[in-house]
């Protein structure tokens, strides 16, 4: 019962001074790491896919494209449910839990990445048990929600995705590393693949195993880190039925397009991202620079939420997605078009720190935007009633920000399969980019109405 907090109430300031600050951080400072290797554990296809090619597995393009795109497909999925089982179950339980399911995936395919004759079907599951990682977000981030006050909203929301978002990029960095040692011996590692380099004429000998069993312990230690340290709060407690009437509200409906156009357009970059520079430019060492765009995304979604909690999360969306369309109009597709790798890399790194402050802004209207709809809806009926509103509001504004993640998942399976499709039908990835322009000119078009506008439904 220690871990049950009977009395939460972060919009009284004597409360937050007092305990709430001091109890809050704890639960975001240990979120951050579980989330970290959820992130790192549902990316892992966007490294080994990659590699699989030297340790003898024989795929098309086409077929390797779809292992990066398919963890997020499965993750999105599960993140629609995830969304709603923090009230349910209490954020510690389910943080243990979904945090301990990232072993199945982990393990598995550190058996199954030892044998080059390990069939594609039982390649494709384990990609879509990765996706149990993808999952976690929409819990972590409904879960944490729910221990701040509205003006430090952007600042948890941020830091917990931002940071934990750049699991991303540790597992492009620390997977290319110790898949070239034997790490955990023979027993464990495996015998490990020769691969000749043709560039250099040399061969080397690595251990492709490594980037699954890699991520075990620190997943064991998370684990109880979460179950010992975390806290559930009773009055986040709701049903499915009671967080189902987000499904009625007009502003679930247009957050969630946006975040596809900010969230959705981070991982499915991330994804494909690898596979795309080894497609388009395969003279380059990809796993010098795909870690990059990932890592400067999630640095800069902290800053995101940071910068809306100032100016305004509307504001900050809004030229976000316009600096988006001009990145791939002017610096992307050219860059691809005269071959010049530097001008695509830097474009391509603007593009992710775009994507990881879009996610923070998002992310930072919508408690602002279920609060401010309550309020009104509650307005001149008394003290008693605007408490009400406010409890009512966290548990929206959570089930949304767990709904909106699980939508804008999505784009992680439709980009890489979007440049996969137009690269097999074009020879090119133009198609794909052209259809992103068009997608986040809609995204400037909804957030300027609705949103940012003088005069605007719901300022935010």
């Amino acid at each position: 019962m220690g871990h049950v907090l009977s009395r939460w109430e972060p919009e009284d300031s004597g409360f937050w001074q007092k305990e709430g600050n001091g109890i809050a951080n704890r639960n975001l400072w240990i979120s951050i790491p579980c989330l970290m290797l959820a992130f790192s554990v549902w990316m892992l296809w966007s490294v080994v896919a990659a590699n699989l090619d030297k340790a003898g597995f024989k795929f098309t393009k086409d077929q390797l494209f779809f292992l990066t795109a398919l963890p997020a497909l499965s993750g999105a999925t599960l993140r629609i449910f995830y969304s709603f089982l923090v009230p349910v179950f209490g954020g510690r339980r389910f943080t243990a839990i979904s945090t301990a399911s990232l072993l199945i995936p982990a393990i598995g395919m550190g058996f199954a990445l030892q044998d080059p004759t390990t069939s594609y079907s039982t390649l494709l599951i384990l990609a879509l048990l990765c996706g149990l990682g993808g999952g976690n977000f929409s819990s972590s981030m409904a879960n944490i929600s729910f221990f701040f006050p509205k003006s430090r909203k952007g600042y948890a929301t941020g830091m917990n995705a931002g940071i934990g978002n750049l699991g991303v990029s540790v597992v492009q960095f620390v997977a290319p590393l110790v898949i070239s040692s034997a790490v955990f011996g023979a027993a464990i590692s495996g015998d490990g693949f020769l691969y000749h380099n043709v560039k250099t004429n040399t061969d080397k000998m690595f251990w492709l195993a490594n980037a699954g069993f890699i991520w075990v312990p620190f997943i064991l230690v998370a684990t109880l880190a979460a179950w010992f340290g975390m806290n559930d709060i009773a009055s986040a407690k709701a049903s499915f039925s009671d967080q189902a009437i987000i499904f009625k509200r007009k502003h679930n409906w247009l957050m969630c397009w946006l975040y596809i156009g900010t969230f959705g357009s981070f991982i499915g970059f991330s994804a494909a991202f690898a596979m795309l520079i080894k497609a388009q430019f395969p003279e380059v060492d990809v796993a010098k620079f795909a870690f990059l765009g990932p890592l400067a995304g999630a640095l800069a979604r902290p800053v995101g939420g940071i910068l809306s909690d100032k100016l305004g999360g509307a504001r900050l969306t809004f030229w976000v997605f316009a600096a988006m369309a001009a990145v791939i109009a002017f610096g992307i597709l050219p860059a691809l078009h005269a071959h010049q790798f530097t001008v695509f890399l830097v474009s391509f790194i603007g593009m992710f720190i775009l994507t990881g402050l879009g996610n923070g802004s998002t992310f930072c209207m919508i408690p602002i935007i279920f609060q401010t709809e309550r309020e009104r809806a509650s307005a001149g009926k008394g003290e008693a009633a605007i408490r009400q509103a406010r409890l009512d509001a966290a548990k929206e504004s959570a089930a949304v920000l767990g709904f909106s993640g699980a939508i804008g998942a999505y784009g992680g399976f439709f980009i890489p399969q979007g440049f996969g499709t137009s690269i097999k039908i074009t020879g090119a990835p133009d198609m794909a980019l052209y259809t992103f322009i068009a997608f986040y000119i809609s995204c400037m078009v909804i957030t300027w109405w609705f949103y940012s506008r003088k005069n605007a439904e719901m300022p935010c």
